[in-house]
């Protein structure tokens, strides 16, 4: 796609950690598994050996123990899984690297991760995996060394149900025949208005599943949603995502994550004042069940789509938009596309442990077994060329984020949310979103709580 090296690429080399929780579910809790590991491709078959593994995403814990079972059975090699709750890998990475078995192997969440550990980043740029990166700027480097390198590409944007569509085009004086015409804010406003007005006639509660905006279920908005007009900001104002810039922003395009933020409450199945109560699962399950057409999300959200008691959306209808919101010439705009997942080996544990630590990735990521866990188990969309096109994911929505990567007439949305100050500022910054849907806070203050907040929290 236009743009996937300079505007995605350049952004996740570039940009700074972002908290855990806003490219994944946010369910899951800490636990511990036993694996195995296998070694580089040049270097035959390990015997022994146990590598410590910091896991970041809480969803996929059960499946690093399959991983593990495997590992040890064909190499030998312990991996010694722990996963982070959600919302708390900074913490428990920092309690377990002061212990004397410190973490070999674990992530980081962009170059301002590497600035955080970079006492602890051993240079990866000699390892197999990273020589089948299929694009080399979007790993975490400085000067010639190699410190993170990326191990999944997410995407999000506004998830639609092909099937309520078509029925909506069908009516009598609908205002787009089809997606095709929907390429901007103000046919995407048009079209979803007229849809409420018609809602009845479509079986539907609203066009758009409930804004979740309880607290920790709030992430689509604090921090997906706001990534848009921060990138058109830093793009616009030729802004070095390395330089301390970052650190103070306008919100100049405000009034663009109003427009589509507003669409989204005026246009739900759920009053805006009741949206405190709502969770991600909620929005999701009224999606599922045919109650809404759209709704905000990630390839993540296939499996928590397929996974509803009741589901009626078939995987074929099941399609992406960009999440447009009145910027100019946004009918060239893409969906958002990027990683925060960067595999790091710690520098500091012995040489032989580092070692297994880059052979096991390495295995998982080159081997056909490894490869069909990332696939079919972890659903990862894998950034490697050992992925030949039958090895790629083959949900709905993975295959959506392919479609638009390749789509070389749109240009990405990066993942500037990688910047943003903290955790504290993403979480005040719902909370003002919430009053504000609740009618408890003028737009004015919230813009003015972002700019405010955001220098405050970077200066940190």
């Amino acid at each position: 796609m236009k743009g996937f090296k300079k505007l995605i690429a350049l952004t996740l080399a570039l940009a700074s950690l972002s908290s855990v929780a806003v490219g994944c579910s946010q369910s899951g809790t800490s636990s511990t598994a036993s694996a195995s590991k296998a070694p580089a491709a040049s270097t035959g078959k390990a015997s022994s050996g146990e590598i410590y593994y910091l896991n970041f995403k809480p969803e996929i814990a059960d499946v690093y123990q399959k991983i593990s079972d495997a590992y040890k059975q064909e190499t030998g090699v312990t991996l010694k899984v722990e996963t982070a709750a959600a919302g708390t890998y900074e913490q428990t990475l920092k309690s377990a690297m002061a212990k004397a078995d410190a973490p070999v192997l674990f992530q980081i969440n962009g170059p301002k991760g590497y600035i955080n550990w970079k006492d602890y980043c051993a240079d990866l740029k000699d390892t197999e995996l990273y020589k089948h990166l299929t694009d080399k700027t979007m790993a975490v480097t400085d000067g010639d060394g190699v410190y993170g390198i990326p191990y999944v590409v997410e995407g999000y944007g506004i998830i639609y149900n092909n099937a309520i569509m078509q029925k909506y085009f069908a009516l009598s004086g609908a205002k787009a025949k089809s997606m095709d015409e929907i390429n901007n804010f103000a046919k995407l406003k048009e079209v979803a208005e007229d849809m409420t007005a018609k809602k009845g006639q479509l079986g539907i509660k609203g066009v758009f599943s409930s804004t979740s905006l309880k607290h920790g279920e709030d992430w689509r908005w604090q921090t997906h949603l706001a990534n848009l007009p921060v990138y058109y900001e830093f793009k616009d104002n030729k802004i070095d995502l390395k330089s301390d810039a970052t650190k103070e922003v306008k919100f100049q395009y405000a009034d663009n994550f109003k427009n589509i933020f507003d669409l989204y409450l005026k246009n739900s199945v759920t009053v805006p004042k009741m949206l405190g109560s709502k969770s991600v699962d909620d929005s999701m399950a009224e999606f599922a069940l045919g109650q809404s057409a759209m709704v905000q999300n990630g390839n993540w959200a296939w499996s928590q789509i397929s996974g509803v008691d009741g589901n009626v959306v078939k995987e074929s209808d099941i399609k992406f938009l960009p999440i447009y919101t009145g910027m100019k010439d946004e009918e060239k705009q893409s969906i958002c596309i990027g990683t925060e997942n960067f595999f790091a080996i710690n520098k500091k544990a012995p040489a032989d442990q580092q070692k297994l630590a880059a052979d096991f990735i390495n295995w998982l990521y080159t081997s056909d077994k490894g490869k069909a866990f990332v696939t079919n188990d972890l659903k990862f969309i894998a950034p490697f060329d050992t992925f030949k096109d039958n090895e790629k994911p083959t949900d709905p929505l993975a295959k959506e984020v392919i479609r638009y990567m390749s789509d070389t007439k749109l240009t990405n949305v990066p993942w500037n949310f990688t910047v943003f100050p903290s955790q504290t500022f993403k979480d005040n910054f719902g909370a003002a979103l919430l009053q504000y849907a609740q009618g408890t806070k003028q737009w004015n203050d919230v813009t003015k709580q972002f700019v405010e907040q955001w220098k405050s929290e970077s200066g940190k």
